[in-house]
């Protein structure tokens, strides 16, 4: 149990020298060295570039995420209690599901201008169905028996909604809260490339134009470890509280 604790940072130490091993064999200016990537991740931090774009981007994750997973969490649970409301929308989640982001955001723009409301409505759009989706599928998956329980001890719907649907959809709500930051912040980057004068998709658009690659790589970097951080010090410990009766 405690080799296999360090195993995650021999991982990334394994990369970095892998990395490493083929920027000195390429010796190319569009494949950098983490060494190089680093000092542009520096420089960027000391002038305040990143963290002003990096906190615009994540100002943007974080009211759409948020609003995205609550209409999808109520909504996937209203489908999956409700056989008519689901063979009634299910077309409808369908083709939502198929359309893609880059037309979901253009049309965002074109109707309601290039303002930061379509901008999250865009993200909103693209992401709710996913949240929908295993919501619906978490419901349907619920142990009838302990429902049925729960009403012959007479549970109140705020008390039933805690110790017994909860519970059993916890599993379905960390799969739509991971997949969903990873997908949103993807959205993010096309919104902010497409129609916002700021933000990490906006910069990552400045660097491309300039083929500025160790910069671009500079930003993913941040992205990712700020990622990276939330999943093991805010999502992994409520996993884990959450998981603890088992």
């Amino acid at each position: 149990m405690t080799q296999s604790k360090y195993l995650p940072i021999l991982s990334i130490f394994a990369f970095l020298i892998f990395w490493f091993g083929l920027a000195v064999f390429l010796q190319s200016r569009l494949f950098p060295s983490p060494e190089i990537v680093a000092r542009v991740l520096w420089q960027q931090c000391e002038s305040g570039e990143l963290p002003y774009h990096l906190g615009v981007t994540l100002l943007r994750l974080v009211v759409s995420f948020t609003i995205s997973m609550l209409l999808g969490c109520g909504i996937g649970i209203a489908l999956g209690r409700s056989e008519k409301l689901n063979a009634f929308f299910d077309n409808w989640l369908i083709i939502f599901l198929n359309i893609p982001a880059l037309v979901t955001i253009i049309l965002c723009y074109v109707w309601f201008g290039l303002n930061e409301s379509a901008a999250i409505l865009a993200v909103i759009l693209n992401k709710v169905p996913n949240v929908i989706v295993t919501l619906r599928e978490g419901t349907r998956a619920l142990d009838k028996e302990l429902l049925n329980m729960a009403k012959c001890y007479q549970f109140s719907r705020m008390k039933t909604l805690r110790h017994v649907i909860l519970p059993q959809l916890h599993p379905f709500l960390m799969s739509a809260t991971r997949s969903g930051l990873a997908l949103i912040w993807k959205i993010i980057l096309m919104v902010e490339l497409l129609g916002r004068s700021n933000g990490m998709g906006y910069q990552l658009h400045l660097f491309f134009q300039w083929f500025d690659i160790a910069s671009i790589l500079a930003y993913t970097v941040a992205f990712v470890s700020v990622i990276q951080a939330l999943e093991f010090w805010v999502l992994k410990p409520l996993d884990n509280r959450a998981l603890k009766w088992r």
